[in-house]
């Protein structure tokens, strides 16, 4: 059994900045989770995840998603309005409250993927490369990913020798808003399309911190209730399982769309102040 994994769920644009800022925060006070046995992320998670299992600082993506949000809000060109998630929102309420989402389920959400008008895959994986997401595959790092055609689930390891940058793509690919991402001769979108945190793959770890986005718009009493369930199985596998979803300032801040990147800077400064009051427990958990 490995001792510590750190599970860090999707949220979009908006789950990316709450989760760096709130790792940041817990830096400040003296908690790193860098030093996991095995970090997995889904789709925001992978982007924050996988950055963090190459050695970078919190602070240091903080800084740099700042630096870019306030780029982005001085050029018209950059910041277009937030994409339309009103599908994959529809497909979220018809998940089952727990255990996977059949398999119809999954592809249906998978042909809105593979027949959705985005951008191109070659533009997708360009705007990632601007996020850091390039190189050798992070050690200890896994990421999520679904078929979007078969609707099987998938956890990308550094052992499946597949390119890094499109494993991280894949597990990002929001249906309707990214292109389905092709790898071994088949398309893959978002692992949040098997669920928002995917807890239980890391079952079999003495201790596992999940970071899910949680907001209060999209039903939070019924998300909870998924990432409990998933928190059981780690539980029943001899395991000690801790929670931490945004607060209720963190809720308001979020807004309506996930995919709203005018409150990049906000949603940091929610996840700092939440990390520096969530790290005495966070770090007596830890250690």
């Amino acid at each position: 059994m490995g001792k510590r994994a750190l599970v860090l769920g999707g949220g979009g644009t908006l789950g990316v900045a709450w989760e760096t800022g709130l790792l940041a925060g817990l830096e400040g006070e003296g908690v790193s989770l860098g030093n996991a046995d095995f970090i997995l992320g889904t789709s925001a998670g992978s982007i924050v995840g996988s950055t963090i299992a190459r050695g970078v600082s919190a602070h240091m993506m903080a800084e740099m998603q700042i630096a870019a949000a306030r780029l982005a809000a001085g050029n018209a060109a950059m910041s277009g309005p937030a994409p339309d998630l009103s599908k994959v929102m529809a497909f979220f309420m018809r998940m089952p409250e727990t255990g996977e989402p059949p398999i119809e389920l999954r592809r249906e959400i998978g042909e809105v993927s593979r027949a959705s008008q985005t951008i191109s895959e070659a533009a997708m994986l360009a705007q990632f490369a601007t996020l850091g997401v390039s190189g050798e595959w992070p050690k200890k790092f896994a990421c999520t990913a679904v078929d979007a055609t078969s609707g099987e689930f998938k956890v990308w390891r550094e052992d499946d020798g597949v390119d890094f940058a499109r494993a991280i793509a894949s597990s990002c690919s929001v249906p309707g808003i990214y292109p389905a991402i092709a790898i071994n001769g088949r398309m893959w979108m978002d692992g949040g399309m098997r669920s928002g945190t995917n807890v239980d793959v890391a079952a079999g770890h003495e201790r596992v911190l999940a970071v899910a986005v949680i907001p209060a718009a999209i039903a939070e009493e019924r998300m909870k209730a998924r990432v409990g369930a998933e928190g059981d199985a780690v539980i029943k596998a001899g395991g000690r399982y801790e929670l931490v979803s945004p607060d209720a300032p963190t809720h308001e801040a979020f807004g309506p769309n996930l995919m709203d990147g005018t409150r990049r800077v906000q949603l940091i400064e929610h996840g700092m102040r939440q990390g520096r009051l969530e790290a005495a427990r966070i770090k007596a958990f830890w250690s």
